[in-house]
């Protein structure tokens, strides 16, 4: 019987369960390298032989498809909720002022509350970004003076 192959046959499962339980895109390439390494076995290699190739496929699968199948399989995240609203455009509807407390913006459908960042008061139909938001207050500047209403 081949000890070698069934070695790495062995690894090659380790590497494989070990990539189920963390999916980190590392030890998959190991297990293509055991495999390698495994093929070495099979067609008699000798054992330093075997290592070689198995810690130059192992490097050679990390360093160069690791990266494309990253890009790929990688999820696209899409702003939700506050992060959505965070370096959104709005309408001031309520003139902001800072001292006095009050200030709304339309951001898309919603109304928010809002105040200045730089607690200047900013009037009414001016074009604001969300800087920030605090609770349930957008913190706003102005990006432009006047919308055309």
């Amino acid at each position: 019987m081949n000890w070698a192959a069934v070695f790495w046959l062995v690894m090659i499962v380790v590497f494989l369960l070990v990539e189920a339980s963390t999916v980190t895109l590392v030890s998959t390439w190991f297990a293509l390298g055991s495999l390698a390494a495994m093929l070495v076995s099979i067609l008699k290699g000798p054992v330093w032989f075997q290592a070689a190739v198995f810690v130059i496929v192992s490097a050679i699968c990390l360093t160069a498809l690791r990266p494309l199948v990253r890009k790929h399989i990688q999820p696209k995240l899409t702003k939700t909720n506050v992060d959505a609203v965070v370096g959104a455009t709005g309408l001031v509807i309520t003139p902001i002022d800072n001292v006095s407390a009050v200030g709304q913006v339309k951001l898309g459908a919603m109304t928010w509350t809002a105040r200045s960042v730089s607690g200047e008061p900013i009037p009414q139909g001016t074009l604001v970004k969300v800087v920030r938001i605090e609770g349930v207050k957008a913190f706003v500047e102005p990006v432009a003076e006047k919308a055309a209403v």
